[in-house]
């Protein structure tokens, strides 16, 4: 997909896949909003007013323990929508969304979005499917957690924060990536460490590039193909919109 530089709705996978009839209606209805890293969405149990399509950002959804602790289960980013329990029959959920990455989103409010849901038509078979997929990232991090070694979790969760930013560049902190991964900080540290002597990437002062993807899917555990692969499956025959016309694309693989 062409690169925009204006903000726009249809820079989200999800919203740029439908047709400009069913895409401009909706128009009208999206708000334009700044994320910081940090803002809150939701919490558990509260009740969701609306639904965000991120563009630049990127929301972590995390479980909280009653003590305290939590872990991310998912990310979502321009491939994606957050508040899926809106149309999955819910106006709560037990997770909560916390924005990773600063950047800009699209909200709808949640009456618009379940009528346009109701109304069984590209749009809800989008969000479905998009549904699926999230539930196997969910599946496949608790696996990922489980049975891999934190070298592999963290280039699992890098590949998936590459695909949603426009460049091999992420501003994070070695703190919060062992938040999100619900694992000791010295475990990141002496992870990122190996991955930096190995020169696949560079760290410095909440600064990580990425010098080497090859070698970065090399030392990743199959979970991060497996999650790939099937956002791939679900979403590869969607129509983007480039310059106002109609033309097929990788729903994925497109940024």
């Amino acid at each position: 997909m062409a690169l925009m530089t204006t903000p726009h709705p249809s820079q989200n996978h999800l919203l740029a896949a439908l047709p400009a009839a069913e895409f401009e209606p909706l128009l009208a209805h999206l708000e334009r909003v700044e994320l910081a890293v940090g803002d809150t969405l939701y919490q558990p149990g509260g009740q969701l007013r609306h639904a965000y399509f991120p563009t630049s950002a990127i929301v972590s959804l995390h479980y909280v323990t009653a003590s305290g602790a939590s872990a991310e289960s998912a990310g979502v980013g321009n491939e994606g929508v957050v508040g899926i329990s809106l149309f999955m029959g819910g106006d709560t959920t037990s997770s909560s969304a916390v924005v990773q990455t600063a950047g800009q989103a699209y909200r709808m409010a949640s009456a618009t979005l379940q009528q346009e849901f109701k109304r069984a038509g590209l749009f809800q078979r989008l969000l479905l499917r998009y549904t699926q997929a999230l539930m196997t990232q969910m599946a496949q991090t608790t696996v990922c957690t489980r049975h891999h070694s934190v070298e592999q979790q963290l280039c699992r969760w890098l590949l998936l924060t590459l695909d949603r930013l426009p460049s091999n560049q992420l501003v994070m902190t070695q703190e919060l990536i062992a938040h999100m991964l619900g694992v000791r900080r010295e475990g990141i540290t002496e992870a990122a460490g190996r991955l930096q002597s190995a020169g696949v990437i560079s760290y410095r002062r909440g600064h990580i590039a990425v010098q080497d993807r090859a070698g970065l899917e090399t030392r990743a555990c199959e979970c991060y193909a497996v999650v790939r692969s099937e956002l791939e499956r679900l979403l590869c025959d969607v129509r983007y919109r480039q310059d106002g016309n109609e033309a097929p694309t990788d729903a994925a693989s497109s940024k």
